[in-house]
């Protein structure tokens, strides 16, 4: 009896503890509105025009996510660098190179090429692993989570062709930009764990049962369920999955660099959203309709 006491003190310290993470730990994250198309006309300028590529480049598009000096995971398209010339200078000699499998004509057409079809040429050292260069990791951003309209990507287009000091090819957008309503933009909560992965663009650099096409810049999300749990001392797996997710750098898995997944996670997520990621690398082998319906307030 007299070590009764004790050990209910000491479980009530894990629990209030267990607790104080869940609350504290683990931030109250509010949805913040997803990326949207921007609203161009005929009568913007050229000036205009790349600013809205540099926004893209820099959002939306989510291109610095690899295309960085940090990380370095893709090569670097604004200015020289180890990779040669700025992208829009060395864009009409890649479709010279032996290996480029694309259709394009010109600099401008090869730009575009290599965003809605990024394997038409991949950079040396740059494809996914076991490839031999030969496919890219990198989405087509015209689809997915991404999603750029061929107007947004003629912004990208016109930015790096601007960056790198060459003559602007693109042809500013035509017709009247959409009407605006007054609305709010609805905010999209993914309905799943799969529809998560989309819109975070999670595929662009990990692998996990439910990602179509991932890539090998980041871990493979499928296996990481398997060790989660004894990461960190006094983590739970879930705890160190959900750590991973809004606070990336707090652990950086071996063979991986720091600061190449975004950490702003906890202000566009929701908590639902964060929940379903956490149990689908927990589960990789869930499918997504079994899911289980979240009721917890946003």
């Amino acid at each position: 009896m007299r070590d009764l006491f004790p050990i209910l003190i000491f479980s009530l310290l894990v629990m209030f503890g267990y607790a104080g993470f869940v609350t504290f730990g683990i931030p109250l994250i509010v949805p913040a509105p997803p990326p949207v198309e921007e609203k161009l006309s005929g009568d913007i300028t050229m000036e205009q025009y790349v600013a809205i590529g540099d926004k893209i480049f820099h959002g939306k598009g989510t291109c610095t996510l690899c295309h960085n000096t940090t990380g370095h995971r893709a090569p670097i398209l604004e200015m020289a660098s180890s990779d040669g010339e700025p992208v829009g200078v060395r864009a009409a000699e890649r479709i010279k190179d032996p290996r480029y499998q694309g259709e394009a004509m010109n600099g401008e057409e090869y730009l575009h090429e290599s965003l809605v079809d990024p394997s038409a040429f991949v950079v040396a050292g740059y494809g996914k692993t076991g490839t031999n260069d030969t496919v890219s990791p990198m989405p087509s951003v015209n689809k997915g989570a991404i999603g750029l309209s061929d107007v947004e990507m003629g912004a990208v287009i016109a930015y790096l062709q601007s960056a790198a000091g060459v003559d602007i090819t693109v042809a500013l957008p035509t017709g009247e930009a959409p009407a605006d309503d007054g609305e709010e933009e609805e905010v999209t909560v993914a309905a799943n764990a799969q529809e998560a992965f989309d819109k975070f663009g999670c595929s662009a650099c990990h692998m996990h049962p439910l990602i179509d096409e991932g890539g090998d810049i980041g871990p493979d999300l499928g296996k990481v369920g398997a060790t989660a749990g004894s990461r960190v001392i006094g983590l739970t797996a879930e705890q160190f999955i959900a750590q991973s997710i809004i606070k990336p750098n707090a652990v950086i898995a071996e063979g991986f660099d720091a600061d190449t997944m975004p950490d702003d996670f906890a202000e566009s997520m929701t908590v639902s959203e964060l929940n379903m990621l956490v149990d689908a690398v927990l589960h990789p082998d869930k499918k997504p309709d079994q899911e289980p319906d979240s009721t917890e307030g946003e």
